[in-house]
């Protein structure tokens, strides 16, 4: 029966991306019966690249692309650097659920809120610091937003990806056994900085492959975040496709079909790069593991504390904008205040509510019972799909197998909108959660296991009464996980829903470009504040879950003790 169950994984959550990239593959090349093109032919790709500056638009997309990927590594690795193993780290564990729930959608809102040259940075420069944004320079200062170098957009991708990082690295990190190392090579007289320089690192990084190229991929195919934040003239090359795709003229369909092949290839060769960036850190250029003691020691307490600051200063400044009746420039605080933009909206905004919330939950509660099946099955046959497949829903733009995944499902059942979202949800968020559950997996003791079963208890009994209450608060949060990831669909909502399934993503992203503030912070908060409630839930479940352990402890202990008969010389 397990085998059953992983073969419909595979079918469900592996094969898409091969049918998805064979139908934007054919249609790049002109090859759409249903729209009479029976001719394959390169005038796709020919389009692309006679599109006006089209080459900037893809080298920005891909230096903007790296830089935020390893900002957001340098990060992670000044955090753990001065961080771990210390009583600092148990405030990072705390926080790090909030700042995991914050979409990236709605992290982007609040730091245009922030970052805007209208907005609350450029009124704390004016009213603190008597700095004059009305010039030339405050506002060349102050334009971090649609910036022309995606600056400010490369900034907000690597603070948004560094709680990921920290959260992936944390089994890494355990595995690694950083407490020895530290111990041996203070022994040989290192510093803590130089030990994770020279033994944590080069470790720490190969381990951390597959988070860093999600990272790296997102970044390369992000469309909503470029849309709200990003460079509009040109756009980033993902948001240009996605434009190409949204042409009323279905004749020039071969050239998004071609772009989004395009974005496929770049996305390949930026995997071959960061490959090469590791194999030369880890083994090709060893020397500066060995030539001398130095070892920066990064501020990453300092970092993180600004992190969290600023994360948390935009949910305040979100609020304030809900109920802002009029607020002038450079004001800093609303002259008026009203809940009308709240008693306006609420009515639509409930339903979109509502939809987002079942659509996550059944999508996250599929994908968490799917990866808990791969899992199991990992652990009990050698014939097994290799956990880079899995992943490759993480690794390539959801606009290079989106559009085949699309015509697969009007060959299906072009009416079943909603199933076809839900399942465009678990395709991409079931990589997310069997990652997740893949470290306490693997620090789980099978030696529970094999001795209950020594015992004559059944396997599912055995799971359902030893493996799942060890468990617990790692699937309870892989859950939460999954619903994050599916609160914060994009592309997938508006392909496969036809743009008839709205959810607060959908709808945040429609009112940042150009709305008025006040309704876009409250999809924003609403956005934001969903998978807070959910990860809160998971935080509950697992502190409820020690607690009653250790209630049974202390409460089995006493009797089992009592009840052994004493032994006797």
């Amino acid at each position: 029966m397990l085998r059953v169950f992983y073969l419909l994984i595979l079918v469900c959550c592996v094969l898409p991306t091969a049918f998805g990239l064979l139908g934007v593959s054919l249609s790049s090349l002109g090859y759409i019966p249903p729209l009479g093109m029976h001719h394959p032919s390169f005038d796709g790709f020919a389009m692309v690249f006679d599109w006006q500056g089209v080459w900037r638009s893809i080298a920005m997309t891909i230096y903007s692309t790296v830089a935020s990927t390893y900002l957001a590594c340098i990060i992670t690795f000044a955090i753990l650097q001065a961080s771990w193993g210390t009583s600092f780290w148990r405030k990072i564990e705390v926080s790090l659920s909030p700042l995991l729930a914050v979409p990236h959608v709605a992290f982007a809102i609040g730091f245009a809120f922030l970052f805007a040259p209208t907005g609350m940075g450029a009124r704390v420069m004016r009213e603190w610091f008597a700095y004059d944004t009305s010039g030339q320079s405050g506002a060349d200062l102050a334009l971090v937003i649609n910036d022309p170098h995606a600056l400010g957009m490369i900034l907000m991708l690597a603070l948004k990806e560094v709680p990921f990082l920290v959260l992936m690295s944390i089994s890494i990190l355990q595995q690694v056994n950083v407490k020895q190392i530290e111990k041996v090579s203070a022994s040989l007289g290192y510093s803590r900085a130089q030990a994770w320089w020279k033994c944590v690192l080069p470790q720490w990084l190969t381990k951390l492959r597959f988070p860093m190229l999600a990272v790296m991929a997102y970044g390369l195919s992000v469309v909503d975040v470029a849309m709200i934040i990003g460079p509009t003239n040109p756009p980033t090359f993902a948001v240009l496709v996605w434009q190409w795709f949204n042409d009323p003229d279905l004749s020039l369909l071969p050239r998004a079909s071609a772009g989004a092949v395009v974005l496929f290839i770049i996305s390949l060769m930026l995997i071959g790069l960061a490959r090469a960036v590791e194999w030369l850190l880890t083994k090709g250029w060893r020397t500066w593991q060995y030539s001398g003691r130095r070892g920066i020691a990064f501020p990453g307490k300092i970092v993180f504390m600004g992190l969290l600051t600023l994360s948390v200063a935009m949910m305040p400044l979100m609020l304030l904008w809900s109920v802002a009746q009029r607020w002038r420039f450079p004001d800093l605080l609303p002259s008026r205040y009203s809940l009308r933009f709240w008693e306006y909206e609420w009515a639509s905004i409930l339903g979109t509510i509502e939809q987002s919330i079942v659509i996550a939950v059944i999508s996250a509660s599929i994908a968490l019972v799917m990866a808990l099946l791969a899992h199991e099955y990992r652990l009990r046959y050698r014939l097994q799909v290799p956990g880079y497949i899995i992943a490759v829903p993480m690794l390539i733009p959801q606009l290079s197998i989106l559009f085949g995944m699309q015509v697969a499902t009007l060959y299906l059942s072009s009416d079943a909108h909603f199933s076809w979202v839900c399942w465009a949800h678990v395709f991409f968020a079931f990589p997310y959660v069997y990652l997740s559950l893949d470290g306490p997996w693997r620090s789980y003791n099978e030696g529970f296991t094999r001795v209950a079963l020594s015992l004559g208890k059944s396997p599912l009994r055995v799971w359902l009464k030893i493996k799942l209450p060890i468990l617990l608060p790692a699937i309870v949060f892989a859950w939460a996980i999954g619903i994050s990831v599916s609160l914060a669909q994009y592309l997938p909502t508006l392909v496969l829903g036809a743009g008839r399934i709205s959810t607060l993503t959908t709808e945040a992203v429609a009112l940042s470009s150009g709305f008025d503030r006040r309704v876009t912070a409250i999809y924003a908060i609403w956005q934001a504040l969903l998978p807070l409630l959910f990860f809160s839930f998971a935080i509950l479940i697992s502190h409820l879950q020690v607690k009653y352990r250790r209630l049974s402890i202390k409460g089995l202990l006493p009797d089992e003790y009592l009840s052994r008969k004493p032994r006797h010389s």
